[in-house]
């Protein structure tokens, strides 16, 4: 069965010159891809050079675009044709399988939201992303589209990103954690306590507490957490990272035997860039709706975008919108049968 992408190209700093170039490279490493191309015209056009004929790519028109300061509800209730809402609307229409932006974040939940609606059983959207570890990556959410949150929540976050690593790389029991200040079962406060008792009795295989360094030791495939502890996790990470590629750099350049030793290392620290590269792991999924959203790093350079597209493919690919329903409707049916009933 072909999967389709719907690709908001006129979303992110870099608008279509990022977008167009990745949707290009996506295709030529995806041989069983559709993509769909939505933005204006006149600024799509042009960048597809040699692919404007390919059967497997075609261009939408969308007279609006929904600017990276906009107001929220002035993206939802007056741009009706921006790129975004347009990208969104072929998910609902059944025209795409997912959707892929690097536009203003606010907006994309709030348009994600209102035109796919929630799946029976979730309460809120999460952000979930992939993250380096030294054993691989592990998936967090929420990372911002949730400051506060109830233990409830927290229990749906836990299953939503369960249900999308075993899709998604078919682990049947992926780990999952709650992000806390420390393993014991006593500590962190009483809304992350509550969580935790639920995810024990949710028939996940919950490990229990993960502290900040056990993110990236890789002790879970899954930690849950809200998006305000999340968003921090994440900007804090990010910001290491900079600072110390920053640095190192720093240290290499510094006279002319350290460029020698830079030169002599450099296999090892190609290897580590790419290793531990944040734009390899660009692409956000907005779980919880009923449809594939995709958030892509607003500043995304085209390895990145092109990451992100990949991304939202995987997620349709290996259904894993269908494997977040069918737990939902288990546990709904968990919760519903009659006390005392087998």
């Amino acid at each position: 069965m072909t999967t389709r992408i719907a690709i908001d190209c006129m979303g992110g700093d870099h608008g279509p010159s990022v977008t167009v170039p990745a949707a290009l490279r996506f295709l030529e490493s995806h041989p069983a891809a559709h993509l769909v191309l939505v933005g204006q015209e006149a600024a799509v056009r042009p960048l597809l050079g040699a692919a404007a004929g390919n059967p497997r790519l075609r261009v939408v028109h969308a007279a609006e675009v929904v600017g990276m300061d906009e107001s929220v509800a002035l993206a939802l209730r007056n741009k009706k044709d921006s790129s975004m809402r347009v990208a969104i609307n072929l998910v609902k229409a059944g025209e795409a399988d997912a959707s892929v932006s690097a536009g203003n974040t606010g907006a994309l939940m709030a348009i994600s939201r209102f035109v796919l609606k929630m799946l029976p059983g979730i309460d809120r959207p999460a952000i979930c992303t992939a993250l380096p570890t030294a054993k691989g990556h592990t998936h967090m959410l929420d990372l911002g589209a949730n400051v506060d949150c109830e233990p409830e929540h927290l229990l749906q976050f836990g299953i939503m990103g369960a249900m999308l690593v075993a899709a998604m790389e078919h682990k049947e029991r992926p780990r999952v954690g709650i992000l806390n200040i420390g393993e014991e079962d006593i500590k962190g406060n009483e809304v992350v306590k509550a969580a935790a008792d639920l995810l024990r009795d949710s028939g996940l295989n919950f490990i229990g507490n993960v502290e900040g360094d056990g993110i990236y030791e890789g002790e879970a495939d899954v930690i849950v957490c809200d998006g305000f502890v999340g968003n921090v996790v994440l900007k804090a990470s990010e910001g290491l990272a900079q600072m110390l590629a920053s640095a190192l750099k720093s240290e290499f350049r510094r006279n002319g035997l350290t460029k020698l030793a830079a030169l002599i290392a450099l296999p090892v620290l190609n290897r580590f860039r790419r290793r531990f590269d944040h734009r390899r792991h660009n692409g956000a999924i907005l779980l919880g709706l009923k449809g594939i959203s995709v958030k892509s790093h607003g500043s995304a350079d085209v390895l990145a975008f092109t990451h992100a597209i990949a991304r939202a493919y995987d997620a349709a690919e290996n259904k894993a919108l269908d494997r977040i329903s069918a737990r939902m409707a288990q546990s709904a049916t968990v919760t519903a049968r009659p006390e005392g009933a087998a």
